[in-house]
């Protein structure tokens, strides 16, 4: 009998959520088949069978939280076995399977996975509801008998949307008899019922991931001193640059010029500069980082994450956006590695993608900085003391952890970021 058991995930995540199980009770797989999505605090993980056989049990339902190093599947494991054709006792029926003597296998899986719940006995045999350990689990937390659950299961198996289209009925035939039974004429309902009672809601569980982004943001504004800065950039110089260049950029670098390559040239230039933006608290010290990992925060499916870009010093304009796109579309595919969001030491997000004019980032702790650019706009612009020109603006927004960051370091640092982005030409000479 072989253990499926939750690996060594990342130094800093020790247990995930079990999100979907990939195969389920009986079903026969191969040695490196995915057999479970795990969703961690960043990324998604997907487990595999280190060996071919029968999966016999499921130890784990999905929204379950596991440890790292804990059995959430037994596998019979079969070394050189190739998938079985399928056993006629898959089309008895439920009721049909315990009465079959000559199938140990299929008896077996289904005292080991389905011993949740007992039918009324018939003669002077049990019969055993076969369910998967997520209907265990919200039958368990609803108070419903499995016993009592129709389902559409050929085999008569429970699955955990029989539970919740079970308690949806059973919901709302309550509700139909309580409406039935109120008084026609009602003394003074309460303010509450009668505000709340016939309102359509929706209840949803919060992802892992966004309960760890709620949470760390949390932290970070109970642990750091943070404080923003504000200034806004004239992005003509930049958007003439980009015209000029764009097309020729992409024939010969196969990615387009976008604001992010610009912006990350500046971040990192004004970081050697001021490099206490680039470091972070440990204890009573100050570890100040001599490489430049730049997180890029995107948006993904379940909220934002921040992939980091390595070594943004040493890359090139088309180094830096061809980074960018790949771990965007990584983001987007939900194929995001560990690797590819650790040890950022600087953070660059981008609220004008979304229409955002100014806004207040918040630290991507352990960080101790975090550049948010905006919408650009055009505003009215004094060019001199007689001349007022239309100007493609930016706001532009520095948080910081003053536990360590003078405001006139942060001021400072902003104010070099909007100097070189106006002379964008000088971002070929920082070294």
């Amino acid at each position: 009998m072989g253990e499926i058991k939750v690996p060594e995930l990342a130094e800093s995540i020790s247990e995930g959520t079990v999100a979907q199980w990939l195969k389920q009770v009986g079903d026969f797989v191969e040695k490196g088949d995915y057999i479970v999505e795990l969703e961690t605090d960043k990324v998604n993980v997907e487990i595999t069978a280190e060996d071919s056989g029968v999966l016999t049990e499921l130890l784990a339902g999905e929204g379950d939280t596991v440890q790292v190093g804990e059995t959430i599947a037994r596998l019979e494991a079969k070394e050189g076995a190739s998938a079985p054709a399928a056993p006629k006792a898959e089309e008895k029926t439920a009721e049909e399977a315990p009465k079959q003597e000559a199938a140990p296998a299929q008896q077996k899986t289904v005292e080991e996975v389905a011993p949740a719940a007992e039918a009324p006995q018939q003669g002077n045999q049990k019969q055993w509801l076969i369910a998967s350990p997520a209907a265990r689990k919200a039958a368990r937390e609803r108070g419903i008998k499995l016993d009592q659950v129709p389902t559409t299961d050929p085999l008569g198996r429970v699955r955990k949307h029989d539970i919740d289209s079970y308690a949806d009925q059973k919901s709302n035939e309550q509700k139909q008899q309580a409406q039935a039974s109120k008084p026609a004429n009602p003394v003074s309902p309460s303010p509450a019922a009668s505000e709340n009672s016939d309102k359509p809601v929706e209840r949803e569980r919060m992802s892992r991931r966004r309960q760890t982004i709620a949470k760390r943001l949390v932290e970070v504004q109970q642990t750091a001193a943070m404080l923003t800065t504000f200034n806004e950039v004239d992005m003509t110089a930049v958007m003439a640059l980009r015209k000029r260049r764009k097309d020729k950029f992409f024939e010969q670098h196969d990615v387009r010029l976008g604001f992010m390559s610009f912006f990350t040239k500046a971040v990192v230039a004004a970081l050697k500069k001021y490099p206490l933006l680039n470091a972070e608290i440990q204890g009573n010290e100050l570890l100040i980082k001599k490489f430049y990992d730049i997180g890029i925060a995107v948006s993904a499916p379940d909220g934002l994450v921040v992939p980091v870009v390595r070594d943004a010093d040493r890359k090139t304009f088309a180094g830096i956006e061809g980074s960018i796109v790949d771990l965007a579309k990584k983001a987007r595919d939900n194929k995001l590695a560990l690797k590819d969001l650790q040890g950022g030491t600087f953070t660059i997000t981008n609220g004008g993608v979304f229409g955002s004019l100014m806004s207040t980032p918040i630290l991507n702790g352990p960080q101790v900085g975090i550049l948010g650019m905006h919408k650009v706009q055009l505003r009215p612009v004094a060019i001199d003391e007689e001349r007022i020109e239309n100007r493609p603006m930016m706001y532009i927004a520095l948080s910081y952890d003053h536990r360590i960051v003078d405001g006139k370091e942060a001021v400072s640092f902003l104010a070099t970021v909007k100097e070189l982005l106006e002379d964008p030409e000088s971002l070929l000479l920082e070294g």
